[in-house]
């Protein structure tokens, strides 16, 4: 018996110990979050950091005085070097508490080499724009194009090495909800490596696939109570040196 005991106890220790691992939950990296304006965004995994929030009261238009209160913040994706490999701002609503409805213009216009989706028809009351241009590093086109993120890069010493993509993505609805994105993707997080001249073709689909989804996002968040907005992953992980 007293042998037999001591056994007892041992084979009921395994057990347990077997059991409580297979119950224990799986370790899960947790994802980047921030809160900016009502919404609240939540990145894909990778090394995010965070680059600022800063307030801004937009003029509503007709009538003196009336004002919406939105929010920006700014992440910034750093690769295995510590290089930046995107930038993303995120602009909202501060609240989704207005007086009045806003009429926001839909302005969306076509451009030659860049994707353009005018979801709203250059509605004078919304916007649904989707923008993206996939070699936006190429002859000072963001210089042109985008004066406003130039300097803003500018004044933060922010730099990507090209190739990169630009894209922005403004969603807007008469009852005065409000969520804007724009921001630079490195190349390598959205294009793939091609060896033929049929890969070099279909090379630039899964970037127009991410920022479709992005401003699926975008757009979903407008109905979350939470203002929920979740960046979808890129389609090719993070290089892990640089080039």
């Amino acid at each position: 018996m007293t042998l037999t005991i001591p056994k007892f106890r041992f084979l009921f220790s395994l057990s347990c110990a077997v059991m409580l691992g297979a119950c224990a939950p799986m370790t899960v990296p947790p994802k980047a979050e921030y809160s900016v304006g009502r919404s609240r965004l939540v990145l894909p995994p990778g090394a995010w950091q965070d680059l600022g929030a800063t307030d801004v009261a937009l003029p509503l238009l007709p009538g003196p005085g009336a004002t919406v209160p939105l929010q920006t913040r700014a992440v910034g994706l750093r690769g295995a070097q510590g290089e930046l490999l995107a930038v993303l701002r995120v602009q909202t609503n501060r609240s989704g508490d207005l007086t009045r409805p806003v009429a926001w213009s839909g302005y969306c216009p076509q451009q030659r080499d860049v994707i353009v989706d005018d979801a709203a028809a250059s509605s004078p009351v919304r916007a649904d724009c989707l923008r993206f241009k996939r070699w936006a590093s190429s002859a000072q086109w963001l210089d042109k194009n985008s004066p406003e993120l130039v300097t803003w890069l500018d004044s933060r010493q922010i730099a990507l090495k090209q190739p990169y993509s630009y894209f922005s993505y403004r969603y807007a609805t008469e009852g005065g909800v409000l969520v804007e994105l724009d921001g630079l993707v490195d190349h390598r997080l959205l294009r793939p490596k091609t060896q033929n001249n049929e890969e070099f073709l279909t090379s630039g689909r899964p970037a127009q696939r991410w920022v479709e989804d992005l401003a699926q996002a975008a757009r979903l968040s407008v109905g979350m109570v939470d203002g929920f907005l979740a960046i979808p992953p890129f389609p090719f992980p993070a290089p892990v040196s640089t080039p």
